[in-house]
């Protein structure tokens, strides 16, 4: 029986201008990658329901990482209850190439599953087609669970390609496994790199890994499912984060400091990064969690994509800076002037501004709402270095972050869409990525803070589908 793609039933929710599927289901992005003068970016995909499913990879392409044209499914799994799990692309012999999991149920009312590895190429970046010779690695290492092998992030390396693949052992704790190539389609086991040491503080399923090395340090980003929440840290149900050191080639294994979540926001899980054309390593992720609510799943579409980000590390932490192709989005100046000693500012619900503080403020520093309990707050304390965000949907359920020492002031760009909003606090050393289901045009509060705002109404009209 012919299946037929769910519709959207209401736009009250829908982006203005990030990533999100025509309709169905979103989740992991997959495939960001630069092929023929477009940024292409392919994501976990269900089309039939606006919920998760047997997973296809969704596809669109951008020629300046904002402005997406959707095109067609670009994998399908073979078997209906199969799927096409998260995976990369990379281009290479005048193709672009996909590297992806296959998911196969074995037992689906027992949850028995096994995955592998598969490739998927196409010459003209839209129409892709699978290899004869799939899987190109057919089963995980024997000290590995069968089922929990997945999510393959490949890279060019010297003569030759590597790919870090996302996993668990036997014992149940997270790993990432390393393996390298000279064709993509024939791959040797280097081992495994990088493992949990609990499940209490790394997890016990290693998702999503990427490798990559950033001003003369590497850095493996991942999201760890099952790692123990603290008061203050990790309080989402999974979390993505990373470790900073070096990779010991000889020894092959990767050598590095402790564990750091990435954001510190209620939404964000699964990143992935590519380095562009002109050098930039550039990150996006899901902007959503398996625990958030998901409210506009009732509307027939559920998930969508986090801003482009420009990822840079100092005093071995990752910052996170919206591209600079955002300002394409600015359509019109809402305000550039010093704070006065109290101030309110009506803004869209697509919407950008910066608020540079004088100080490190203590109390209460911004208010964003639209009047209806959809909006979020952030506080400070502990001389103004200890950050707290609550969201006025579920007020006891905030979110922390610490500011380094060399802190004396505070800066907040903050990006509000119709459904989202984005938060950089101090160019980017910390973030917070929230969905809020915004009803009417929201307005920024600021009282008794010393300092300048500047704000931009942004478009509203970034997708084609």
């Amino acid at each position: 029986m012919k299946q037929t793609k769910i519709e959207v039933t209401n736009d009250r929710y829908r982006l203005g201008y990030h990533l999100m599927p025509a309709s169905g289901w979103m989740n992991d992005p997959n495939g960001f990658s630069y092929y023929n003068g477009y940024y292409h970016l392919f994501y976990q995909y269900y089309p039939y329901a606006a919920e998760w499913g047997p997973m296809h990879w969704g596809h669109a392409r951008s020629k300046d990482l904002i402005h997406w044209e959707t095109l067609p499914v670009a994998l399908v799994p073979t078997r209906p209850q199969d799927g096409c799990f998260s995976g990369s692309a990379v281009a290479f012999d005048d193709r672009l190439w996909l590297i992806y999991t296959g998911n196969h149920v074995i037992d689906k009312e027992k949850d028995i599953n096994r995955q592998d590895q598969n490739l998927a190429y196409s010459a003209d970046g839209i129409r892709f087609e699978k290899y004869d010779g799939n899987p190109i690695l057919a089963e995980a290492p024997s000290d590995n669970n069968p089922a929990d092998f997945r999510d393959p992030k490949v890279w060019q390396e010297d003569d030759g390609f590597r790919m870090v693949v996302g996993s668990r052992d036997k014992d149940g704790l997270g790993r990432v496994l390393l393996y390298s190539s000279k064709d993509l389609k024939q791959w040797d086991y280097v081992g495994a790199i990088a493992g949990a040491e609990s499940v209490e503080h790394e997890g016990f399923m290693w998702e999503c890994p990427d490798f990559f090395r950033l001003n003369g340090q590497d850095v493996l980003l991942l999201s760890p499912q099952g790692i123990e929440a603290t008061d203050e840290k990790f309080i989402n149900q999974h979390n993505t984060g990373y470790f900073v050191g070096n990779y010991l080639e000889d020894e092959k294994r990767f050598e590095h400091g402790e564990f750091v979540e990435l954001d510190n926001g209620h939404d964000l899980y699964a990143t992935q990064t590519m380095v562009t054309p002109d050098g930039r390593r550039v990150m996006v992720a899901w902007m959503n969690a398996w625990d958030s609510p998901m409210t506009e799943s009732a509307d027939g579409w559920c998930g969508a994509i986090t801003l482009p980000r420009e990822l840079t590390i100092r005093n071995n932490h990752l910052y996170q800076s919206p591209v600079a192709e955002v300002r394409s989005l600015r359509k019109a100046e809402l305000v550039n002037r010093n704070l006065a000693d109290s101030e309110d500012l009506v803004l869209g619900r697509h919407a950008e501004f910066r608020l540079d503080l004088d100080d490190l403020p203590e109390g209460k520093i911004i208010e964003v709402s639209d009047g209806e309990d959809n909006g979020f707050s952030i506080s400070a304390d502990r001389g103004g270095r200890h950050l707290v965000l609550v969201r006025s949907v579920d007020p006891e359920n905030k979110r922390y972050a610490e500011l380094g020492e060399a802190d004396e002031k505070l800066s907040l760009h903050v990006f509000i869409d119709s459904s989202s909003a984005e938060i950089f606090v101090n160019d980017g050393e910390v973030t917070f990525t929230e969905r809020i289901y915004w009803r009417k045009d929201p307005t920024l509060s600021v009282s008794g803070k010393s300092g300048h705002i500047q704000a931009f109404e942004l478009s509203a009209d970034a997708n084609r589908y």
